[in-house]
């Protein structure tokens, strides 16, 4: 396990070998299956084992002894461990959040500004903190959303125009937040810290944001609902029930928000926003201690207030969610991507294939397209933005260091193109959750889901013009897990 011999040099065909058994999989199980043959997508789950069953075959054909790549694996999961507290920690901070009243607080507020004038505007501006705060834009879309869709149908609204909103405003969050776990993928892929992730999508993001809501402050304007008033007491009284309220609960995210601004070290921040959440949790709520701690592990529910009455279905949805096993999809499969990666890295074969694949596009900004035109094609294919972040991320990380381009920026344009490019792919798991959360087709929202489509022309120009690129910038990339020490 501890063989430090150079691997053996390969040849191009030997390296695509593994890669394009991948795609091959991908392309079957994830494409034509459920679009050609009617069959449900093969999972994440097997796609990676497969491809991994095949690269260890053709790299015990070539001469590698198991053991050797067992600790190139292992060196792998060494290098990606920070990202996996990142994530246990994610799933702490969500529980955490819910039981002491936080998100449901929030909630409670935002919904309440909902006007005709303001609908459409409010209907991407409320999303955007809900999923800023959980980290989940299909929890946004699917709580939050729902509600909203509800203002609008009994106002009179244009349901493309809200369902466009409430989307964009749902994966404004999942793509910003710490707690959302494509950020999240897209930083470990990436090998940079998750802070510096998140203020790097800054510069595509909230100009995106800005063009969105201008947008749509001028649609409500110029052509707002007519009709009359939704009834939004059940909702809001169903909160109010479960929970105490109080401007206190603010502590939380501002603690969090605080440590990404100031750079402090990503795990201590998150770790200090579950503490003061539990302590809030534990002073202020109904909840026993036994409820609190659950909520922390599994995640919480409606059965931990035996006080309350009816519940509409909106608000345990919205409700039930968070805790440490929330997030083991996620980290599943990570495990597995860095499996069958770490086999890869043995012969390099990740950064021999995307040489010989990209070696017509030369420079920074060349490098810059080049992940925004592989991000989007890989999830368009892969349906799925974990191993995306995976397969872009490692096969453009010495790129970009060559070719001086910090590595932020990679993990940027993964997201920019791959995370962003979901709820418009009409076979996409997103657009398919979407439509039937919501009850609008892709073909009516789409044209109105504003955030994506100035994002996808925002990402290129600043690649071109190298705003927010820092091209003049060659730094050593630093290890983020000594970076998380602080």
């Amino acid at each position: 396990m501890n063989d430090t011999a150079r691997p053996a040099a390969v040849t191009f065909a030997q390296a695509a070998m593994p890669v394009g058994f991948l795609l091959l999989v991908i392309v079957y199980g994830l494409v034509l299956r459920p679009l050609l043959f009617g069959q449900p997508a093969m999972p994440i789950e097997v796609v990676f084992p497969l491809a991994s069953a095949f690269a260890l075959l053709h790299l015990r054909r070539l001469g590698h002894r198991w053991p050797d790549l067992q600790g190139a694996i292992i060196a792998r999961l060494a290098r990606g461990m920070s990202g996996f507290f990142v994530l246990f920690a994610i799933g702490l901070l969500i529980g955490s959040w819910i039981v002491c009243g936080t998100i449901p607080m929030l909630v409670h507020w935002g919904v309440q500004v909902i006007g005709p004038t303001w609908l459409y505007p409010l209907a991407f501006l409320v999303p955007a903190a809900f999923s800023t705060l959980t980290g989940t834009s299909w929890g946004s879309a699917g709580t939050i959303g729902v509600v909203i869709l509800g203002v609008a149908q009994s106002l009179g609204g244009d349901l493309a125009v809200t369902a466009g909103a409430v989307i964009g405003g749902a994966y404004f969050g999942d793509k910003l937040s710490p707690l959302s776990d494509t950020t999240n993928m897209a930083a470990l892929g990436a090998d940079v810290d998750l802070f510096d992730h998140v203020r790097s999508m800054l510069y595509t993001t909230v100009p995106s944001a800005l063009v969105a809501l201008a947008v749509y402050v001028a649609v409500g304007i110029v052509s707002p609902p007519s009709g009359g008033e939704v009834a939004l007491e059940p909702f809001l009284a169903a909160l109010e029930e479960l929970f105490t309220f109080h401007p206190i609960l603010l502590l939380p995210p501002a603690i969090v928000l605080f440590g990404c601004v100031r750079r402090l070290p990503t795990i201590p921040v998150l770790g200090a926003g579950v503490l003061c959440a539990v302590v809030l949790a534990l002073g202020l709520q109904r909840f026993d201690s036994a409820s609190v701690f659950t909520s922390l592990t599994t995640g919480f529910t409606i059965e931990m207030a035996p006080w309350a009455g009816s519940v509409p279905d909106e608000v345990a949805t919205l409700v039930t969610r968070g805790g440490l096993y929330s997030m083991k999809e996620a980290i599943f499969a990570a495990f597995l991507v860095f499996f069958f990666i770490g086999m890869l890295d043995r012969i390099d074969a990740m950064a021999i294939v995307v040489s010989r694949v990209l070696r017509f596009a030369r420079g920074q900004i060349a490098a810059v397209l080049s992940a925004l035109a592989a991000a989007a094609v890989t999830n368009a294919l892969t349906c799925n933005q974990y191993a995306t972040s995976f397969i872009v991320g490692d096969a453009l990380r010495a790129r970009f260091d060559g070719d001086g381009v910090p590595r932020h920026v990679l993990s940027r344009s993964i997201e920019d193109t791959g995370t962003m490019i979901e709820p418009l792919l009409p076979w996409h798991p997103t657009a398919l959750f979407m439509v039937a959360t919501l009850g609008v087709p892709v073909a009516d929202y789409w044209r109105w889901e504003l955030l994506t489509l100035a994002n996808l022309v925002i990402a290129p120009l600043l690649a071109i013009t190298g705003i927010g690129c820092a091209y003049r910038q060659t730094t050593a990339h630093a290890d983020p897990i000594a970076g998380d020490r602080g």
